[in-house]
């Protein structure tokens, strides 16, 4: 009779790990093996063999993703909280130390043939990003970038707030029923604008706009004219659209545009929202004097970026295996200290760097429970592979900022003059504006008319 196959395997990962599995395991053949303690537990479920063999031509994170997006390795129950026990393990006991004696591997090559999982590499899932040409050349990086934006307009409608905000929120209270995502995002975009100094009349741009969520608060609430680029085909027919149906054509443009081919003249404002992590390490200095040269002097700079390192070594720039070859190819995040560098270098000054960290947390959570109350909806429009990429990608982010391990800053720069001045108020409560929350906590007490009076900033109508 032969012997079932979960105890084997989780034999094997208990010798090599050198701890407990924090999971059970239930193999093809219906065999479980793990913990029993806790029923809540997620149970990792190896629906096929190939799945093994995957690890054993990609060993580690690359196998796993590989098997998780093909359907062959599942989880059931949290898939977060999954994530969270093995990172868990993996820290407690300095698993990104451990490498597998000669015996560990001779005895896992014994369980492959005796399992029947030795054979040749399965093929890699078609959701597997594959790039060519040199590194952060502008035909590359519009590959890349399509990869991951150019999805589905209709996929992103359903997992995004009403404004398309692909990027993390501005948490100015509790979740509850009277504020919700689409809040964090519009205090965000408010920040956002308040921290440029945005006034009617001024020219903004927006590097890197998504589906124009900025581009537009900024035209209707504080009388920008403004410009967003993207190398998004989607990104740019969605954003056109949606200009054209509120009727701020004559305000906004949007550019299907590498932002190294910008050639306009100085702008009062420029924004990057999470697009500075797509340029590269070695290109970097290339953005940032690019995002100088476009900036008039006196005019403000605000770059929202994700950064990594802050919770130990940079072993991951690019966020990971599975990071790299399914969500974000090309993809960089250095310690923040090294992006201040950059920018500084290019000769802007950094005037204010605000962390929004633990807001990550809050913004992603939202959208991975969208996606897994949907799952339905969600398979219907990018299909099995893709939702399962995403679930894994979702859970995976929550887990990153909030264990420490990501970051993302709101960093404020200006381009001072020629002659060293800034232009910029004395005040710092001048210069970043009024928070979201006491400029909307005051128009609730104060008459509007009375509240715009007194304001130093307008409170935009919502």
């Amino acid at each position: 009779m032969p012997r079932p196959v979960a105890p084997q395997l989780a034999d094997l990962l208990e010798r090599v790990l050198g701890a407990a599995l924090p999971v059970r395991i239930r193999a093809w053949d219906g065999s479980e093996a793990g913990p029993t303690d806790d029923p809540s537990a997620p149970v990792a479920v190896l629906r096929h063999r190939r799945g093994l063999r995957r690890l054993l031509w990609a060993p580690g994170e690359l196998g796993l993703a590989r098997a998780f997006v093909a359907g062959e390795l599942d989880v059931e129950g949290d898939v977060a909280d999954g994530l969270s026990r093995f990172w868990s393990l993996a820290r407690a006991n300095q698993l990104g130390a451990v490498s597998p004696s000669a015996a560990d591997k001779l005895a896992a090559a014994a369980l492959a043939a005796r399992l029947g999982v030795v054979g040749p590499p399965p093929k890699p899932p078609t959701s597997e990003a594959r790039l060519s040409g040199g590194l952060h050349t502008r035909r590359r990086d519009r590959d890349a970038i399509a990869h991951h934006y150019d999805l589905s307009n209709d996929f992103y409608e359903f997992l995004l707030d009403p404004q398309m905000a692909y990027s993390c929120g501005y948490w100015t209270r509790e979740a509850g029923p009277g504020y919700g995502l689409a809040d964090a995002q519009r205090d965000k975009l408010d920040l956002v604008c308040r921290k440029l100094g945005l006034e009617p009349g001024m020219r903004l741009l927006d590097v890197g706009c998504g589906w124009a969520s900025l581009l537009v608060h900024a035209a209707q609430h504080y009388g920008v004219t403004a410009v967003g680029v993207t190398l998004s085909a989607q990104q740019r027919d969605f954003g056109v659209a949606r200009v054209a149906a509120l009727g701020l054509s004559d305000k906004v443009e949007i550019r299907l545009q590498d932002y190294r081919a910008v050639t306009d003249p100085g702008f009062d404002a420029i924004s990057s929202i999470e697009m500075g992590e797509h340029v590269g390490e070695e290109n970097y200095p290339v953005y940032a004097a690019q995002l100088h040269r476009l900036l008039r002097p006196h005019g403000r700079l605000l770059l929202q970026q994700m950064s990594r390192g802050a919770s130990g070594a940079n072993s991951a720039p690019g966020g990971g295996a599975f990071m790299e070859r399914y969500v974000a190819p090309d993809m960089f995040m250095r310690p923040l200290g090294s992006t201040l560098n950059f920018l500084e270098e290019a000769g802007l000054e950094v005037v204010d760097v605000h962390s929004l960290r633990e807001h990550y947390v809050w913004t992603v959570r939202p959208w991975l429970d969208t996606l897994q109350d949907n799952r339905a909806e969600a398979v219907r429009l990018v299909g099995e592979e893709q939702f399962r990429v995403w679930l894994l990608y979702l859970a995976g982010a929550s887990l990153a900022f909030e264990e420490n391990r990501m970051g993302v800053h709101q960093i404020l720069m200006v381009r001072a003059g020629a002659d060293g001045r800034s232009g910029l108020p004395r005040s710092r409560t001048r210069i970043l504006g009024p928070d979201p929350a006491l400029a909307r906590s005051a128009a609730d007490v104060i008459p509007a008319e009375v509240g715009s009076a007194r304001a130093e900033t307008p409170v935009p109508t919502r």
